[in-house]
């Protein structure tokens, strides 16, 4: 045995395990020439031995010391990525899967960054809860960032900090005599340098992207703090290029030409790319459904460089002046975008209903089709829900299909609700722009259903493919949405419980359980209470090739194959789909689709990110010059120094600070999400209406602060007055913002 193992070392046939067992077995730090001679080795596998080395690193197992590697168990360091929270605390978000979270307190970072990887030591453990210490700066996520000209120091020089409040250092920046000095509100992207002091450092100018009031900036420091992708490779475009820019007949062969069929496609009225066209007609009592979606797959072989970036991207990138596409334009908004009046190869699902909106048999095959017409949200309204009669005239050549599609999604719309899938429905923010692109209004987006006739087709063929792929076998990025998480919902029937809902309430958390809690809500002063902690006891949806189910939608098989310009998942579920067709082998494994999956879940909530500090800073510029104003709102949140307002009027969100509450001390408590004052008996609770004034907005801190107008809300009635004894008794109130619908989110699930 002895033997086998000297051969089995010294023809290099050593692994990750290996190495781990000699750094247990030594029970110290080791260099490179200890693990060589530890395992037997020659030198000519030291280049194997170092890139092993370097995973083990990487994957926080060892931690890199000076001429030598320790094992981070035995050492009790940690590695891992900082995320600094707006609050200032941070997280260490470790390598090493198995742990939680590690919570650092803004003294022990250092001079870590937010997004640094670091090596953390803990300091404090209680049960699976630990507090660290980061000792070490492994790996700066980058030195160059958007940064904001805060003032003047002397002549020539100037203090600067990033525009990401997470990122708590500051930067010196020194302007030659003869160039242009800044002004205070200029953004510039910034390198630190040397460091000069506790969170200050040297900076060398990189490029100006203007003043801090010009939205365009905003999206452009956004952008840069989210690591958004921006031009694609070069090539990439020379890829594009290559491509037609429209397809021939030799395109069309093994394809069913559906041509001649009333195909359309239904967007927003900003919308330019067009991934997907709906056809309903009539079969029987019942109805056939076509969902036909652009044929990326057919123009972005695997492994190509278009795909490469696009699997990096994972996503389309939405912004209220812009978009960071998935590929480029020529695909996105030609090739590959059904536009109206011109032939586009696409995938079609095809499926059988009965009259009451039950799914039977569904065919899935590779055609080209010629949309009939690009018709908007708006327009769909006005001429089926509106009766406007010139929108009627205008779009006549496809009204009669339009009406059958109505009354199919209404009775799809009707089956889904029945087995529990949950439709919060709240309204999304809608920016409106002048001529100089300055925001003059924000408002909620309209939604009635004629966006829903499209969201119902789209959830109907994710769901028949995901059927489809699931019973032939092949791997799947499905689309899961965990149950929600149980210590939230505790709380939440813990406030429902004291009120007149308390009764209504399911003994388990199922979807259908919670949909009936909306339900009775809904129209009441509860429905914001209870939509918004729902809402917030909902896990993030993500992308898994384990089958484990969209609780959100209460389907035990979803994917999505919808928008395989702007999602990858897509283009993924699209090429499986193809390989079953033909009889061929799935063309990626599920170990590896797995780790794709975890990457464009990661997009996917980066997007997120930007999309709502995006909107919190064109809030921010709105607002600035409405300071004094008063406006009514929502009580959307509350915390222990505070609570936050959501306006009626604007779709922006502000806090009241406690301070500016004189009358009275106040206490929180949590399971009743109230404030309740300790003299007076004055409460102020989730989902009640106040009206506010706007005292502040800070574009740098991204605040909004609000204080409580006049005396309109101390007009409370007795029983709020008197001291808490019991259950509360206050009223709460409606409104709220869901989910994000439009190009960004659209169809998502």
């Amino acid at each position: 045995m002895a033997k086998h193992d000297k051969k089995r070392r010294h023809d290099g046939s050593f692994d990750s395990t290996a190495v781990l067992r000699l750094f247990k077995s030594q029970g110290k730090p080791l260099s490179l020439k200890d693990v060589l001679a530890g395992l037997g080795a020659p030198k000519l596998h030291k280049a194997k031995l170092i890139h092993i080395l370097d995973q083990l690193t990487e994957s926080g197992r060892l931690i890199k010391l000076q001429g030598a590697w320790g094992l981070a168990e035995s050492m009790r360091l940690f590695t891992g990525r900082l995320e600094i929270q707006r609050s200032g605390v941070g997280f260490v978000i470790c390598d090493d899967k198995r742990r939680k979270d590690i919570f650092v307190n803004p003294r022990d970072f250092g001079d870590a960054w937010h997004r640094d990887r670091v090596a953390v030591a803990l300091t404090r453990q209680r049960g699976v809860n630990c507090e660290g210490r980061v000792v070490r700066v492994l790996e700066r996520e980058t030195a160059t960032l958007p940064c904001r000209v805060e003032r003047r120091l002397r002549q020539g020089l100037y203090l600067c900090r990033p525009t990401d409040p997470r990122h708590k250092h500051a930067l010196l920046l020194e302007v030659a005599p003869g160039e242009t000095p800044p002004a205070v509100g200029d953004v510039y992207t910034l390198t630190a340098g040397e460091k000069l002091d506790h969170q200050l450092y040297a900076a060398e100018m990189v490029e100006s992207l203007g003043n801090e009031n010009d939205v365009a900036v905003q999206e452009k420091l956004v952008k840069l703090n989210h690591s958004i992708p921006g031009p694609f490779p070069v090539r990439c475009l020379e890829q594009a290029a290559l491509l037609p820019q429209a397809p021939g007949e030799e395109d069309f062969a093994g394809r069913r030409d559906l041509r001649d069929m009333t195909f359309v496609t239904i967007d927003g009225v900003k919308a330019r790319d067009f991934d997907d066209a709906i056809l309903v007609t009539e079969k029987g009592s019942g109805y056939v459904l076509f969902v036909a979606i652009a044929d990326v797959a057919h123009y972005v072989p695997e492994g190509s460089p278009l795909d490469s970036e696009a699997q990096e991207r994972g996503n389309s990138y939405y912004f209220p002046q812009s978009v960071e596409p998935m590929f480029p334009e020529a695909l996105s908004n030609g090739l590959c975008s059904l536009n109206p009046g011109v032939p586009r190869l696409s995938m079609v699902v095809e499926t059988v209903y009965s009259a009451d909106g039950v799914p039977g048999e569904s065919r899935f095959y590779n055609a080209v089709i010629l949309s009939k017409a690009r018709l908007t949200y708006t327009q769909v309204n006005q001429a089926l829900f509106l009766d406007d009669q010139e929108v009627r005239r205008d779009i006549a050549h496809v009204l009669p299909m339009l009406e059958t599609a109505e009354k199919l999604a209404r009775a799809i719309h009707e089956r889904r609700v029945e087995r529990g899938s949950l439709d919060f429905d709240l309204p999304e923010p809608e920016i409106l722009f002048n001529l100089q692109g300055e925001a003059v209004e924000i408002r909620p987006r309209e939604r009635h259903f004629g966006n829903q006739i499209i969201e119902e087709f789209m959830i109907s063929a994710n769901e028949a493919v995901a059927r489809f792929l699931t019973e032939h076998g092949a791997p799947v990025p499905y689309r899961i949405h965990p149950e929600p998480d149980p210590d939230k919902l505790e709380t939440l029937f813990s406030v429902l419980k004291r009120t007149e809902l308390g009764l209504s309430l399911p003994p388990q958390p199922t979807a259908k359980g919670i949909q009936a809690i909306l339900a009775k809500a809904a129209g009441t002063d509860m429905e914001f209470l209870t939509s918004r902690l729902l809402l917030r006891s909902m896990m993030q949806a993500k992308y898994h090739t384990q089958n484990l189910g969209h609780f959100g939608l209460a389907s035990e098989c979803y994917c999505h194959f919808t928008s395989p310009i702007r999602r990858y998942a897509d283009l993924m579920v699209h090429r499986g789909l193809k390989a079953v067709l033909r009889g061929d082998e799935p063309p990626l494994p599920a170990r590896k689709m797995q780790a794709v999956c975890e990457n464009i879940s990661q997009r996917e909530r980066v997007a997120m990110e930007a999309e709502r500090e995006i909107l919190k800073r064109i809030t921010v510029l709105f607002l600035e010059d409405k300071v004094g104003q008063t406006f009514e709102g929502v009580i959307s949140s509350l915390s222990d120094f505070g609570f936050w307002v959501e306006l009626t009027d604007v779709m922006a969100e502000g806090m009241v600070r406690l301070s500016t509450l004189t009358d009275d001390y106040y206490a929180l408590f949590p399971e009743r999400q109230e404030l309740l004052g300790q003299r007076t008996g004055r409460r102020y609770r989730l989902g009640q209406h106040v009206s506010v004034e706007l005292t502040d907005v800070h574009l740098g801190r991204l605040e909004v602060n609000l204080k409580l107008a006049g005396d309109e809300n101390l007009n409370l009635s007795h029983r709020q007055r008197r001291k808490f004894t019991g259950k509360p008794r206050g009223k709460g109130g409606q409104g709220g913002r869901g989910d994000k619908g439009g190009k960004g989110r659209k169809r998502s699930g």
